[in-house]
């Protein structure tokens, strides 16, 4: 079986970046944009700076704000609509996933109307036509969006998110400037970093990991790693250094896919509305030592790459343990908890069994069952 490598067709990395957005609208003869933002960031200033680049280049845009930081179906359908109304031909996304996400449903539904039923999109939907052309802007460091070819919908009225994996939903462009993600509060930069991690792990760690995606997921777990306490600390140094390490994580990801660490936290952001980072970041240490005796000698690069020394020294049972620690101790060092306190018991069969519905659950490399994994939402009581 081939393996297959999908990244955008251009990226472009470090501060001021965002200024090719009007090169490259220009370039491919865009006429007016459909730009996806949540209200914060329009609110809060970071939005303008891409409008400010349009305006200055002349370029058209119309702006779309509805969007959830879970985005919903509803957040989808208003989308097609305000998108068809503006008559836009391109999309600019700025944000973390949530805007990212929208702008992909929005792009594939529009480029491929028979899928107007949100929920048709689930898994891998057959879609036959790339979605509308999408910049990509990220503002968080740790979604990855802009180049992968997932994205998450909340079914609000059944409580549960839907993956949706097209290789149609790629951005054309990705534009990962650090200047756009200095502006993230400290809870958030945590957060979205560890969902970074989760990504780079779990990947590293998926059935389908082979040597391309080993590369880029080894060196997103030694640049994040080595640069979250910072980023979260707002230190210039690590804001570059977490730009790039998510980005490269999300190039291995998209690829070969994920595991139940979020396939778990998919389930926990739809019931309780935790946020995703949170959510990965606390199952990651737990599923971690689930999966440790299926993880060969991957427990081994790990830890050296989270910068445990002497590791060539330890037995395998050292090493894993070490991997997991490493973990765990940076999501607490920056501010994690360890506990989710909404977590009930009466909730557990149905968490456990969305989990094990979740398109992410398959790509683990050890199978879990609706029992295994109520044990693994109980760690978290």
């Amino acid at each position: 079986m081939a393996n297959r490598i999908m990244l955008n067709e251009t990226s472009y990395h470090g501060a001021g970046a965002i200024k090719e957005i009007a090169t490259e609208a220009k370039a491919r003869a865009f006429k007016k944009a459909f730009i996806c933002s949540d209200p914060d960031l329009i609110q809060f200033g970071v939005t303008g700076k891409v409008t400010s680049v349009l305006e200055e280049a002349g370029l058209a845009y119309e702006m779309y704000s509805d969007i959830k930081a879970n985005p919903t179906i509803e957040n989808v359908q208003n989308g097609v609509k305000a998108f068809k109304a503006a008559n836009a031909d391109y999309i600019v996304a700025i944000g973390g996933g949530s805007s990212m996400d929208t702008a992909k449903a929005i792009g594939i539904i529009i480029a491929n109307p028979e899928f107007e039923d949100v929920r048709s999109l689930e898994g891998v939907a057959p879609t036959t036509k790339p979605c509308v052309p999408i910049i990509a802007v990220p503002t968080t460091a740790g979604t990855a969006a802009e180049v992968t070819i997932n994205y998450v919908i909340t079914d609000v009225e059944r409580k549960r998110k839907f993956v949706c994996v097209d290789p149609h939903d790629m951005p054309v462009v990705a534009i990962v400037d650090p200047d756009m993600m200095s502006s993230m509060p400290k809870g958030l930069t945590a957060s979205t970093g560890m969902d970074a991690l989760t990504h780079a792990i779990e990947g590293y760690t998926t059935k389908a990991a082979w040597e391309m995606t080993d590369m880029f997921h080894l060196k997103a777990i030694e640049i994040i790693a080595k640069s979250l306490r910072s980023a979260v600390a707002n230190e210039k140094e690590g804001r570059e250094g977490m730009a790039l390490g998510q980005y490269i994580a999300g190039m291995g990801f998209s690829n070969v896919g994920l595991g139940i660490a979020h396939s778990m936290a998919h389930t926990l952001g739809a019931v309780y509305d935790t946020p995703h980072g949170v959510a990965c970041a606390m199952m990651l240490p737990i599923v971690m030592e689930y999966n440790a005796e299926c993880s060969g000698e991957k427990y081994r690069e790990i830890a050296r790459a989270m910068g445990v020394k002497g590791v060539d020294e330890m037995s395998v049972e050292e090493y894993r343990k070490a991997a997991v620690d490493a973990v765990q101790k940076l999501s607490v060092d920056v501010g994690i908890p360890t506990k989710l306190e909404a977590l009930k018991e009466e909730d557990l069969q149905f968490l456990a069994e969305s989990a094990h519905a979740d398109a992410c659950a398959p790509g683990n490399p050890k199978d879990a069952s609706v029992e295994d994994l109520k044990e693994l939402f109980r760690k978290l009581m």
